[in-house]
C-alpha cells in the first residue's frame, strides 16, 4: 500500500507548514546594535545571506510597518519586534557608498549599527511572515513574485489564518526560503515529472532582459551596479571587442545577451572576507576576483572565499524544468544562466522564475 507522502495529490495539499516540520535548524538572528562586523560574522558561520534584525519592542516601525513579534510561550509578553531583514548586498551597498568620497574606511564602514541600513535595499524592506496553514500553491505565489524568504511562525497565535502577513506573534520562528520550497519539491519530483518535464523556454521560465559587467570591472563597480538596478549577482561576459573592454565603459551594466559568458559575480562571493583582504578585493577586476576565489586564494584564518564554487551553472532553452531545478539545488544557486550552443548567452533562469511556473503548472493541472 502506497505512503500517504505518495499520494498523487500530496504536493499539491501541502502546507508550509509541512515543510519545515522536520527542520530543527534554528533561527539566526542579530540585535538592532550589533555592527556591520558582527552582522557579517553571522551570515559567514551560518552560511545564509541575509538575516532579521530584533529590537525592543515599541521603540520601531518595522519593515513596511509590519509588526512581527516574538512572544512569551507561557505568558504572552512580548519579548523583541523583528524591525527588518539585512542582506549581504545591504552591507556591500553600504561600502560602495562610501567609495563615493575617495578610499574606502572599512573599519569605520563596518562599525556602524546595522540598524543603520535597513531598507537600503528593497529586499530589507521586505519582512513578511508566512503562516503554516498556508498551501503549497499560496506559498508558491508569495515566492514567485520576488519575495526571496519569510519568517514562518512554529507557534503561532493567529492559527486560523494563512498567507502572507505583516502582523504575527509567536513563541519562535523559522526562516523559509525560496530555495528550501524548490527543494521540498523536489523530494517529491515523482509527482510532478508530468508537469517539470517541459522546456524551461516553452514554459516562458527564460528571462531574455539581462545585464552584465565585462572582465575589466573592478569590484567596486560592480557592487555599484549592482546597487543600482537592485541586482544580487550579474554575469561576467566577454566585451564586445573580444577580451578587452577597449571602448567601453567597464564601470557601467552592459547588455549581456549575445556575449560570451565567463563568469558570475554574486554579492555573496565576499561573504567571509576578512576586511584586510576585502579592501584589497574591492580595487580588483572582477574576473581576477572571482578566479583567485576558485583557487581558494583568499583562505585565511578569518575567512574562506575559495568554499565558493565558482562552476558556471547553465542551461539552454531546451532544458527541461527538472533538469535546471536539479542543477540550482545542487549547486546552491539562485539562478541558472541560459546559453546557445556556442556558450553565448541568452537569458536567465530565476529562482522567482522557477517557482512562479511550477504554480501555474500545478493550478492547470
Amino acid at each position: 500500500m502506497a505512503s500517504e507522502a505518495m499520494k498523487p495529490l500530496h504536493v499539491r495539499e501541502s502546507k508550509v507548514g509541512n515543510m519545515i516540520s522536520e527542520r530543527k535548524r534554528r533561527l539566526v538572528e542579530v540585535p538592532y546594535t550589533a555592527s556591520l562586523a558582527h552582522t557579517m560574522n553571522a551570515l559567514v558561520a551560518n552560511q545564509v545571506v541575509a538575516v532579521p534584525v530584533a529590537a525592543p519592542p515599541g521603540h520601531w516601525i518595522g519593515a513596511g510597518g509590519s509588526m512581527i513579534l516574538e512572544s512569551d510561550k507561557q505568558t504572552g509578553a512580548v519579548r523583541k519586534h523583528y524591525i527588518g531583514m539585512v542582506t549581504m548586498i545591504d552591507i556591500l551597498d553600504h561600502i560602495a557608498e562610501g567609495s563615493e568620497t575617495g578610499a574606502v574606511d572599512l573599519d569605520q564602514r563596518m562599525g556602524v549599527p546595522v540598524s543603520s541600513v535597513i531598507g537600503h535595499s528593497l529586499e530589507g524592506l521586505s519582512l513578511w511572515t508566512i503562516n503554516p496553514n498556508t498551501s503549497i500553491v499560496d506559498c508558491l505565489e508569495v515566492f514567485s513574485k520576488g519575495v526571496h524568504r519569510a519568517l514562518v511562525p512554529v507557534e503561532s497565535h493567529m492559527e486560523n489564518i494563512s498567507g502572507v502577513e505583516l502582523a504575527e506573534s509567536s513563541s519562535r520562528y523559522q526562516m523559509l526560503t525560496q530555495m528550501d520550497v524548490l527543494r521540498f519539491l523536489k523530494c517529491h519530483e515523482s509527482q510532478l515529472k508530468n508537469l517539470t518535464s517541459r522546456s524551461v523556454g516553452e514554459l516562458g521560465a527564460v528571462v531574455e532582459d539581462i545585464f552584465g559587467v565585462t572582465r575589466d570591472t573592478k569590484v567596486i563597480d560592480a557592487i555599484k551596479c549592482m546597487r543600482t538596478a537592485s541586482l544580487n549577482a550579474v554575469p561576467i561576459v566577454e566585451s564586445s571587442s573580444g577580451t578587452t573592454s577597449i571602448g567601453e565603459d567597464f564601470k557601467q551594466l552592459v547588455d549581456g545577451r549575445g556575449r560570451k559568458l565567463i563568469g558570475t559575480f554574486s554579492a555573496t562571493d565576499l561573504r567571509g572576507c576578512p576586511n584586510a583582504l576585502l579592501q584589497n578585493s574591492l580595487q580588483m577586476d572582477v574576473i581576477e576576483f572571482t578566479e583567485q576565489a576558485s583557487k581558494g586564494s583568499h583562505s585565511t584564518s578569518g575567512g574562506d572565499l575559495g568554499k565558493t564554487s565558482r562552476v558556471l551553472v547553465t542551461c539552454h532553452a531546451e532544458t527541461s524544468l527538472g533538469e535546471v531545478m536539479d542543477k540550482a539545488a545542487t549547486a546552491h544557486v539562485h539562478r541558472v544562466w541560459v546559453v546557445d550552443r556556442q556558450g553565448l548567452l541568452v537569458g536567465i533562469v530565476s529562482l522567482t522564475d522557477m517557482l512562479r511556473v511550477l504554480r501555474a503548472l500545478l493550478l492547470s493541472s
